[in-house]
């Protein structure tokens, strides 16, 4: 299996959160960005502020691999104009995919019509655009059954708002892989996690960010119905290795 096309190579941290610079901070990115042609890596998945630098990076060596950025992350608690304007902002600067933290403190509240507004507002900029919009709904946040809840509500919302042609570009994503749990949980994919989004995607696609950390598990998520996986141990999964960083 071409694990590759699969794999959103990912550097998320601030220079603050890794103890480094923003220059060595946009050097990873650039180091992310050369695996990525180097080894048929289909995108690298890198904070708002380096898109337009990496953009042009990958365009200067003619490379098709995408840009993707992260929205309202990863607290996903920033209002909809805001996530709308940083939104704007990261395509303007060239990202091809935008990663969505969906508010789900809101959901967990009870105001699913809140949460409804921002994904109808913030995917339909993206489709304009011809962008992809993926949105991470924090599964270690959520019960079984939210997991289910929320997943089904996005799907329906989807084909309630969007042509049949443009669900494609919209996809469920499961973690931020920056959630803090307790007792040793798991704050990203996991298998039953995946299982449950996929039972409730509908004709979405889904996205399993964190935790996938060998090629086998890597394997078995794709063989699940997985469309894309969010790693930052992109290399380590195609040269048949375990990863070592904990997303």
């Amino acid at each position: 299996m071409n694990i590759a096309q699969y794999l959103d190579s990912t550097y998320l941290k601030t220079p603050s959160q890794s103890g480094i610079s923003e220059e060595e901070t946009l050097q990873k990115d650039k180091d992310l960005a050369q695996e990525a042609i180097d080894n048929g890596i289909f995108a690298v998945m890198i904070r708002p502020e380096y898109v337009s630098e990496i953009k042009k990076y990958l365009q200067e060596r003619n490379s098709n691999a995408v840009v993707g950025t992260v929205i309202g992350f990863h607290e996903g608690t920033y209002s909809i104009d805001e996530k709308l304007a940083e939104a704007s902002k990261a395509i303007q600067d060239g990202a091809d995919e935008l990663d969505f933290v969906i508010n789900y403190n809101a959901y967990l509240k009870g105001n699913k019509e809140q949460v409804k507004e921002e994904f109808v507002q913030c995917t339909q900029l993206c489709l304009t655009h011809h962008k992809v919009a993926k949105w991470i709904i924090e599964i270690a946040a959520l019960t079984d059954e939210q997991i289910a809840d929320l997943t089904g509500h996005i799907s329906a919302w989807a084909e309630e708002n969007f042509s049949e042609k443009d669900l494609s570009h919209i996809f469920v994503k499961s973690s931020t892989g920056f959630f803090e749990t307790t007792g040793g949980k798991p704050n990203g994919a996991t298998f039953e996690g995946i299982k449950i989004m996929l039972d409730h995607a509908g004709k979405l696609s889904v996205k399993a960010a964190g935790g996938v950390r060998t090629p086998e598990d890597a394997e078995k998520m794709i063989n699940m119905g997985v469309k894309r996986i969010g790693t930052s141990s992109a290399l380590a999964l195609i040269k048949n290795r375990s990863a070592s960083e904990e997303y």
